[in-house]
């Protein structure tokens, strides 16, 4: 009997919300791998728990009381080394994000050459919305020297896979592994929404649905809730992040915009389906943005919700291509309004068979696929 191979994912979070290493992980670990998570502890979680039969274990060397910018250098190597000790026993390490690549040549230099390295770029990776130019520069000099010990690389777009093979053509293009969901023949519609809030029947629900933070378009799509003159449209805000409070605060001001904190991912798409239509408005603020395609677009398809979505090249696409919503002329006031109104003139019923097709093609089963090939010819 083969021995199963154990594969050590490392992710630079605290792996209490991070849905895409979690499935990665457990369709893993279903299909003959054994699989640990290790990602980062911080204040109030437990150094090692098992979470979906997967084992996972959280390490930290940073003090935050005295969190300077030399001690979390410090910290950050501290913890690159130790994380490079657990992988160096381990088949295959799997690097989400850059952040955590680094481990993938202190282990392959220094204890274990024939370790295999699969490099999950959950973003373009160099281009990303918070960092500043100098960040960027320095970010893709450390890729570009750190992606030669990947065995393997995967992504999530099409677009951001192409660009990779063009910045490293020493690499095969990346598989594509998209961020979506578990398979549901039917999501039943639930109205947790106007029970919660006391939304009329009558009125029209719009989801602004994941990270309540900046470079999402939630601001624009406020103003444009503000503005409007049909009060019957109304908004719900639902996630968390440091816009929460602006959020919360607005949902208190305005009779036609709500609030509701972020839930668990086992009950999500029962609040999804409680809305009409999902709004993902991304704002074109760098490439990573540019080139996106948000997990909560694909949670909106598999909650049977019409979308409507920024006018970027991948979203756009799959709008388009499935015709499940209406795609933002622009990221403005007026964009949004003009896309509430083409929204409100939308065939649902074709919308629902639509719908219906593209959750056939967008979800997790089918990533599952990409990402077993690419274990399998490791």
């Amino acid at each position: 009997m083969n021995k199963r191979k154990k594969v050590v994912s490392f992710v630079f979070n605290d792996f209490t919300n991070d849905s895409r290493v979690l499935k990665e992980a457990v369709s893993l670990q279903k299909n003959g791998f054994d699989v640990e998570v290790v990602g980062h502890l911080n204040s109030g979680l437990p150094k090692d728990e098992i979470i979906q039969s997967i084992k996972v274990k959280r390490v930290s060397f940073l003090n935050r009381k005295t969190a300077t910018t030399l001690h979390k250098i410090s910290a950050y190597l501290k913890y690159l080394w130790h994380s490079a000790k657990i992988g160096g026993k381990s088949d295959i390490l799997h690097c989400n994000d850059l952040n955590t690549l680094p481990i993938a040549f202190l282990v392959k230099k220094f204890l274990n050459r024939n370790i295999k390295v699969v490099y999950d770029a959950h973003e373009y990776e160099t281009q990303v919305n918070s960092h500043s130019e100098r960040m960027k520069k320095l970010s893709a000099f450390f890729e570009r020297w750190l992606i030669r010990y990947a065995d393997k690389t995967i992504t999530v777009s099409q677009s951001i896979a192409e660009e990779y093979k063009k910045l490293y053509p020493q690499i095969e293009i990346p598989a594509l592994v998209l961020n979506c969901p578990p398979f549901r023949s039917e999501t039943k519609k639930k109205n947790i929404f106007r029970k919660r809030f006391k939304i009329s029947k009558d009125s029209t629900i719009f989801l602004y649905q994941g990270s309540l933070s900046k470079g999402r378009g939630l601001e624009i799509i406020v103003e444009a809730f503000q503005q409007i003159q049909d009060k019957n449209n109304v908004l719900v805000m639902m996630g968390y992040g440091n816009l929460e409070s602006y959020a919360q605060e607005i949902a208190s001001e305005e009779e036609n915009i709500f609030f509701h904190e972020a839930v668990s991912p086992e009950v999500l798409l029962d609040y999804t389906s409680s809305a009409d239509f999902g709004i993902s408005t991304i704002e074109n603020t760098c490439l990573s943005y540019y080139y996106c395609l948000p997990n909560k677009m694909f949670e909106y398809i598999m909650a049977g919700i019409p979308l409507i979505v920024s006018n970027l090249p991948e979203m756009k696409k799959v709008v388009e291509k499935y015709n499940i919503g209406v795609v933002a002329d622009e990221n403005t006031q007026k964009g949004i309004l003009k896309a509430v109104e083409k929204a409100s003139q939308l065939d649902l019923s074709l919308m629902k068979t639509n719908l219906q097709n593209a959750r056939q093609e967008f979800n997790w089963e089918n990533q599952e696929k990409e990402l077993l090939k690419t274990y399998h010819s490791l």
